[in-house]
This record gives C-alpha cells, sequence and structure tokens, in this order.
C-alpha cells in the first residue's frame, strides 16, 4: 500500500468479532504545505519579475496577467488539497463487512455487508490494469478503492479477497488458550 493507506490485522477477545482487515484508504498528494509555500514563493517571484520585465517595456496589462496565473494556481492547489480529506475505510470481520465513506466536504456514507454473501467485482485494462473495485451483495454495488492506484488495487483486492475468504472460513476457536 502506499503512503497514507494503513492496513492492519487485529485480534480481539470475541473471535467473532476480531478484525480480519481494516483499511484506511486515504488520497495520495505527493506536494506537502512546506512544498506548496516553496511552489508558491518560486512562482510569485518569477511571475513578478517577469511582469516587472514587461512594465517596463511599457506592456503593463502583462503584469495583471502574470498575478492572475499566481492566483489560479494557489486556488486549484487549495482545491485540491480539501479534495484529501476524502478517505474510506473498510473492516471485515467474520460476521460482518463494513465501509465507511467521508467525502471531501465531510459526508459519510456508510453499507455494511454479510461477508459470506459479498462477492468482489474488478474492471480491468489491459494496459492500466485494474481500473474499478466494487463490492456486489443483494442487488447491491458499490466501488471502492477509487483513490488508489492500478498496483495499490491489485494488492488491495488481494488483501480483501485473503479477509473475506478467513471470514468465510468463520472464526477460530482455541479452547486451551
Amino acid at each position: 500500500m502506499s503512503t497514507g493507506n494503513e492496513i492492519e490485522r487485529k485480534d480481539a477477545e470475541d473471535p467473532r468479532e476480531v478484525e480480519i482487515l481494516s483499511a484506511r484508504l486515504t488520497p495520495h498528494r505527493s506536494l506537502n504545505r512546506t512544498g506548496f509555500l516553496a511552489v508558491m514563493l518560486f512562482l510569485s517571484v518569477v511571475s513578478f519579475v517577469t511582469g516587472m520585465v514587461f512594465l517596463m517595456m511599457g506592456a503593463w496589462p502583462v503584469l495583471g496577467f502574470f498575478g492572475l496565473d499566481v492566483l489560479v494556481v494557489w486556488w486549484a492547489v487549495k482545491v485540491n488539497f480539501r479534495t484529501a480529506r476524502a478517505s474510506e475505510e473498510i473492516v471485515v470481520t467474520p460476521t460482518e463487512l463494513r465501509v465507511r465513506r467521508v467525502s471531501h466536504r465531510g459526508q459519510v456514507a456508510e453499507w455494511t455487508f454479510n461477508p459470506l454473501w459479498v462477492r468482489l467485482d474488478q474492471e480491468i485494462d489491459e494496459e492500466y490494469g485494474i481500473e474499478h473495485l466494487y463490492l456486489i451483495s443483494r442487488g447491491r454495488r458499490i466501488q471502492i478503492a477509487g483513490f488508489l492506484g492500478p498496483n495499490e488495487k491489485a494488492s488491495f483486492y488481494k488483501a480483501l479477497v485473503d479477509a473475506l475468504n478467513a471470514a468465510k472460513r468463520g472464526p477460530i476457536y482455541n479452547p486451551v488458550s
């Protein structure tokens, strides 16, 4: 999994409630706050210097357009940072599969499935790899792991299939311990 995406396997007291798989998926962002400030500072300095050159040549409207492009880049990156607040949590236990999706606006959608009845489906492109993953159960079909790239989706698909197979085998009771 990539940075920001965590998969853990946990043990609990009640074998029916043990989390076989717990995954929190978040969108990947390669630019952090410090990088954003550095890029904006560099872009502002370059735009200001270039704009001043055009101002000295008598083309004063160009200075305004250079300021405008800095504002547009700032706005676009801020929107990108806002969308990074979205997340998706998938938990598999022997008795249920829970999907909790939080949008970048904070809207929460939750689904609960019986892991015995869930089927995984995927759309695969020959060149790109896995494009979409779906959970299908009782006529409901929801897309999951939309944040991940093709290789990460393949890895997550394998982990989810293993977790669902473990849930279908049922809890392992060990009366000796």
